[in-house]
């Protein structure tokens, strides 16, 4: 029974959702997270990647970044450019991008049910990219960017969403890059009381994206717990800001792969180690239209590559198409046995689409590889199997915004 309740929301002022809003703070470098805040003193990228406000001299990780951190929320606080809401709320977030809809359930997350096995993983975390976030988490007293939850699709859910969104929405702008954000409030206390309902009918729930700001929330909630011995369980700290979205309304990208050499091959042998592995054919198009299918670009061409029927598995991970490439063709052919590590090989979000692989091909890599994408049954075995996905084996899209919602802990 998955426990997922309302909340006093700080959120941004009617009129300045488009100002405040931003992409997550990890899809930025340092440089362009510094380019991205010019002349957006509201934008909460400056919050959320406060080094921008120092030189180059002071640590992304230096303890008066994070003390910046904190004075630039709640400055905005002050100021009235965010406002807290004053009855625990449910919100409607939905995202548009291309003309798909995507509606998820903007709450609070308990940190019990991520520690019981209710909210799923998929992915190991890093110690040190916890840590960053645990400090802004920490120091700033709030969680500032939601964690990307999906479940399997609810009716009593869906009811009340198509209910709300009857009436029209507190935010609806559409972003620098085209995707629309609209935001609904559901105060009726009967809603809030059903919807609660509802999720507690839910057994699992699933980390779609953002392990490392899940694990850090988890860790702040268990850290004051430990400072505060006669607590309730019913503290802010409790739970964690997350927006939750059914499976049916989810689209995974594919998550590309670029690889710098053919491990000193020459082509010819390199495609003749590639037709001992697959069933290789020259392709009719660049992206492969379905599973245990690769698209493979070498020297201006591209190939169809497809595992033979006899290295076909039902292994929740093995049977992965990400798995298939690294352990038939990554690792055994050319070489890279660590692709989390290995620098010759990188990755490219589904996005950019296959283009993006013929100019890497052309610029600084011998080879790409395109993916079919994991599907959200795919993520949801991995996860209910206790296992751990590899490495980019996702690409979601569009990104939640940070900023819109903000949780005081």
């Amino acid at each position: 029974m998955a426990k997922v309740i309302p909340f006093k929301a700080i959120r941004p002022a009617k009129g300045l959702e488009d100002k405040i809003a931003a992409l997550p703070y990890d899809v930025y470098s340092r440089e362009e997270a510094k380019e991205e805040v010019k002349d957006k003193p509201l934008s909460f990228l400056n919050i959320d990647r406060a080094e921008t406000q120092f030189d180059d001299t002071v640590s992304t990780y230096a303890q008066e970044v994070y003390k910046k951190a904190h004075d630039l929320l709640w400055d905005m606080v002050e100021k009235g450019q965010f406002k807290q809401d004053e009855k625990d709320c449910y919100y409607i977030y939905e995202l548009i991008m291309d003309k798909r809809s995507q509606v998820g359930i903007v709450a609070c997350s308990s940190i019990d049910d991520y520690e019981n096995g209710v909210i799923k993983k998929h992915e190991n975390t890093r110690a040190e990219k916890e840590k960053d976030r645990i400090n802004h988490v920490d120091i700033c007293g709030a969680q500032t960017g939601p964690i990307f939850l999906a479940y399997r699709s609810d009716d009593a859910i869906n009811n009340i969403i198509a209910k709300t969104m009857q009436s029209p929405a507190e935010y609806d702008f559409t972003a620098d890059d085209g995707i629309t954000h609209r935001v609904w409030v559901i105060s009726n206390e009967g809603d809030i009381a059903d919807l609660k309902e509802a999720f507690s009918n839910i057994n699992d729930i699933y980390i779609a994206d953002g392990h490392h700001r899940a694990a850090s929330a988890v860790k702040v909630g268990l850290k004051r717990r430990q400072e505060n011995p006669g607590y309730t369980g019913d503290e802010e700290f409790n739970f964690f800001l997350s927006v939750l979205f059914p499976d049916e309304q989810l689209k995974i990208l594919d998550y590309n792969r670029v690889v710098k050499d053919l491990n000193g091959m020459s082509e010819e042998e390199f495609l003749s180690k590639v037709g001992d592995v697959f069933e290789i054919k020259p392709a009719k198009n660049a992206s492969p239209d379905k599973k245990a299918h690769f698209g493979m670009y070498l020297s201006g061409k591209w190939y169809d590559l497809a595992v033979r029927k006899e290295d076909i598995t039902d292994d929740p991970v093995e049977g992965l198409d990400v798995s298939y490439l690294q352990n038939l063709l990554l690792g055994p052919v050319l070489g890279i046995k660590d692709p989390k590590t290995d620098e010759r090989i990188d990755f490219v979000g589904g996005l950019r689409g296959t283009k993006e692989l013929e100019r890497r091909c052309g610029l600084d890599a011998r080879v790409a590889f395109a993916m079919y994408p994991t599907s959200i049954g795919e993520l949801f075995a991995v996860a209910d199997a206790g296992l751990l996905m590899p490495p980019k084996s996702t690409w979601f899209e569009p990104k939640l915004r940070s900023g819109l919602f903000i949780h005081k802990i």
